[in-house]
């Protein structure tokens, strides 16, 4: 246990002079400020025609200004694209010590290997959990400010569950990413195999198999093909669990087998 503390303070230090976690911070933040944009527009049509921002009142048709709107896309930014924006955060923290020329050194401590691993994501959870939280907070301030009718306690309740649930969901689909990551040995792969996942997730979301594959739940999840599920059904649940821990056991084993070539 002693070994796992030590790996996991280094992995946390290897954050503190890091402009990645800013960099990602400000990427996610967009999102809520383009929320509040298409609310904006939504509301005053006619100013942003003016302004070059719609070109017909019919561009934003299936769009209204109001929470449950707000909410709803809400949770689609921190499901689908926090897939995207996680496994690039993955890819930067496993990938990281082959564009450093670190991995050999790693690899040479004296510590079980399986520690790195569990350690990495464990970063990776912490990170993504700061971020969404960060997030929920914006966009509750940004709504609030905007005034947008259809506010209540339980409507925040359910959107801070759902918007979590996505979280965690695309969390559990990341170690199939660090595996990628480690096989490659670099970031481009990881990132084409997180981009093509979800287009065969947005494929699927179109079948009756969409619970049944891992990219698909969280399209599913919130909606983006028919209505929102609220929750996935339990053989979802079985699925994730199942990719999460094969992501885990690959990337271990992929590590046991690594050299020490970088």
């Amino acid at each position: 246990m002693m070994s796992f503390l030590n790996v996991l303070s280094a992995e946390f230090a290897k954050l503190r002079r890091c402009k990645v976690t800013w960099a990602t911070l400000a990427g996610l933040s967009m999102g809520p400020l383009g929320i509040a944009l298409f609310m904006w527009i939504v509301r005053e049509p006619e100013r942003a025609s003016q302004l070059g921002l719609l070109g017909t009142k019919a561009q934003l048709s299936g769009i209204e200004a109001t929470w449950p709107s707000f909410a709803y896309m809400l949770t689609m930014i921190v499901g689908v694209g926090g897939m995207l924006l996680l496994a690039f955060v993955v890819a930067y923290v496993f990938g990281r010590e082959y564009a450093e020329n670190t991995a050999k050194n790693l690899l040479a401590l004296p510590v079980a290997r399986h520690w790195f691993v569990v350690a990495k994501l464990v970063v990776a959870a912490v990170w993504w959990l700061v971020l969404v939280v960060a997030i929920l907070a914006e966009a509750f301030a940004i709504g609030l400010a905007l005034g947008l009718p259809g506010f209540s306690a339980g409507l925040a309740v359910q959107t801070i569950g759902q918007a979590l649930l996505a979280a965690a969901i695309a969390y559990l689909l990341v170690p199939v990413v660090a595996w990628v990551t480690i096989a490659a040995r670099g970031y481009m792969a990881p990132l084409g195999f997180a981009i093509a996942t979800m287009g065969l997730g947005d494929l699927f979301t179109h079948t009756g198999w969409a619970q049944w594959f891992p990219w698909s739940i969280v399209p599913g999840l919130i909606g983006m093909v028919g209505k929102p599920t609220g929750a996935p059904p339990v053989g979802s649940y079985v699925v994730l669990a199942a990719t999460f821990a094969i992501g885990v056991a690959g990337t271990i084993a992929q590590l046991r087998t690594a050299d020490n070539a970088t």
